[in-house]
């Protein structure tokens, strides 16, 4: 395997066209977390993929299963949890900008535990991503991250971490704390200019790539949207240039570069290659609506970029 991930997948509701909860007639429906989306992304980069996570053993849980099987992910880590249950999202869209409700609160993901995670299966992998929306969803879940990541270290398998910030699941200093933490065991950093801005206290991105750097990561990679990213590796900075798009839906953009920038380092690219294929990755996913189906596959980006 090249890649495992853990964490949380989310259902997805979303309303129809620009309507309102309170006044939508109609949701379309879709997948969504972080992580899961992560793998999509790699997986269509061609990377071999496996998840370890939890979901219930309810109908969601078993859509869940289907994408990923679909899409080439290994689920033979998947916990199917009976009488748990998937945690499920709501967004309501406007052209400006997606209000996003969820319930979440005691899924099945969120009960992850240490005992849940294969230590033969992160040693065997080129790779393992962690994000710290698992480490905010419980205690639990955050300790079980913290156990991969030490299993990784200790079997040479690299870490990849996004810090993505979420501010209603955790208090900021406990999430300064925890970020802080995970960076020191990871390889590859991928936070964002925002939740950077609120994770260090600096307000120059360059600023907040030394933050990330100072605490040993090989590889820093800040993604800035339509300004591009920072590439931060082994002292040297560059400059990674956006690809040109009119946005539709940020959704699972930042996921995407993730998952396509991993699944270009491990099959041996560099990472001012893996980060430019990132970033076209990242902007092709902005075209269409929702967290996975705009996801590109490696044909599309590189036809694109």
């Amino acid at each position: 395997m090249d890649i495992i991930a853990i964490g949380e997948p989310l259902l997805e509701f979303s309303t129809v066209g620009h309507e309102t909860l309170d006044s939508a007639g109609q949701f379309s429906t879709g997948f969504g977390g972080d992580t899961s989306n992560f793998l999509v992304a790699a997986a269509r980069s061609g990377a071999r993929t496996g998840y370890l996570t939890r979901i219930g053993a309810d109908p969601f849980g078993e859509a869940f299963l289907g994408l990923w099987q679909a899409e080439g992910i290994d689920t033979r880590h998947v916990v199917r949890a009976e009488g748990e249950r998937t945690g499920v999202y709501f967004i309501s869209r406007h052209p400006a900008s997606s209000v996003f409700t969820y319930y979440r609160a005691d899924s099945a993901a969120s009960r992850l535990a240490p005992s849940d995670v294969p230590a033969a299966a992160i040693a065997a992998a080129k790779a393992l991503h962690v994000s710290g929306i698992t480490q905010a969803i419980s205690l639990s879940a955050c300790d079980a991250a913290f156990h991969a990541m030490t299993l990784a270290r200790a079997a040479g398998t690299l870490v990849s971490y996004d810090p993505n910030y979420r501010p209603q699941l955790w208090p900021l200093e406990r999430a300064r704390a925890v970020v802080a933490r995970s960076v020191e065991l990871a390889d590859v950093a991928f936070p964002n200019v925002e939740e950077g801005r609120l994770l260090t206290g600096a307000q120059d991105p360059r600023d907040v790539v030394d933050w990330y750097a100072a605490r040993g990561p090989r590889t820093v990679v800040l993604k800035m949207g339509a300004d591009g990213a920072l590439l931060w590796h082994e002292g040297t900075l560059t400059e990674v240039k956006p690809h040109p798009v009119v946005p539709v839906d940020s959704t699972g953009a930042g996921d995407a570069f993730d998952g396509a920038f991993m699944a270009n380092l491990v099959s041996g690219a560099t990472p001012q290659e893996a980060a430019h294929y990132a970033a076209v990755a990242g902007a092709l996913t902005t075209q269409g609506h929702g967290a996975v189906g705009p996801v590109p596959t490696r044909a599309a980006i590189l036809a694109a970029g």
